[in-house]
């Protein structure tokens, strides 16, 4: 008798057969849910792909960058380096590192200057002092973490939806296995037949947010990973251009 009546539904084309049959005729809470995690995971793979491309690009512009500079044996020649290069990471920490050095040897310089012509006699070094190294390591390192954050603005919404996106589909599941057990309550049948295809709609949001989340996390932990190396380089090479400025004599 089940079977008949299982059969005859199927006939009528009110029981789903596939997936997109579950989804087609599913409830409107189930939908909603659905179209929330499509949406995130197109906002999700847009953020994917332009975090890869700008990681990618300032990656290899820095890398590229930062042979050249290993290669500069002078810091003239490491300066004109930094200005024809292609705008990147490196070379704009190099450039600011400059700069600053550049304004407080001048600014000592005028400290000595009057140092020597007023009432103190004690000459004061044009080099930086040690408080000025240390502002010197401080800014680079704000820098660096300016262009790690330009570089991974994005990051903390792939974690954020990773971590959403299956209490959404949690959410969407367990109100369509409540409507699911109304209706069932509701028209007084309670076998196979009638059951299955609730529970199935149901549980196509805890699918669809499985799909979702699983990308996004994927991709949170690689590219966080990968952006954490781009800062160990950058911290790198800003102890290698205070090296070359002391080589030099600059600090």
């Amino acid at each position: 008798m089940h079977v008949a009546f299982f059969a005859l539904q199927a006939l009528h084309g009110s029981v789903p057969t596939n997936p997109i049959d579950l989804i087609l005729g599913a409830s409107m809470i189930t939908k909603f849910v659905l179209i929330l995690l499509a949406f995130l995971s197109l906002l999700s793979w847009a953020i994917i792909f332009a975090v890869w491309r700008a990681l990618s690009k300032a990656s290899s512009a820095s890398l590229k960058f930062s042979r050249e500079f290993d290669r500069a044996s002078r810091l003239d020649e490491a300066g004109a380096l930094a200005k024809r290069a292609p705008p990147n990471a490196l070379a704009r920490l190099f450039l600011r590192a400059m700069h600053f050095v550049g304004d407080a040897r001048v600014a000592n310089q005028q400290v000595r200057e009057l140092s020597i012509t007023g009432t103190t006699q004690t000459p004061a070094a044009a080099t930086l002092s040690g408080s000025q190294i240390e502002t010197l390591h401080l800014l680079l390192d704000t820098e660096a973490s300016t262009e790690r954050d330009r570089i991974g603005r994005f990051l903390p919404w792939l974690a954020t939806i990773g971590s959403v996106s299956p209490l959404i589909g949690l959410l969407g599941t367990v109100l369509g296995v409540i409507e699911a057990f109304l209706g069932i309550a509701t028209k007084g049948s309670g076998n196979l037949a009638a059951v299955a295809p609730g529970v199935g709609e149901a549980l196509t949001a805890t699918a669809a947010a499985l799909a979702v989340a699983i990308p996004a996390t994927f991709g949170y932990n690689i590219f966080a990973s990968r952006l954490n190396r781009f800062d160990a380089m950058m911290e790198n090479f800003g102890t290698a251009v205070i090296a070359l400025l002391v080589r030099e004599g600059r600090i």
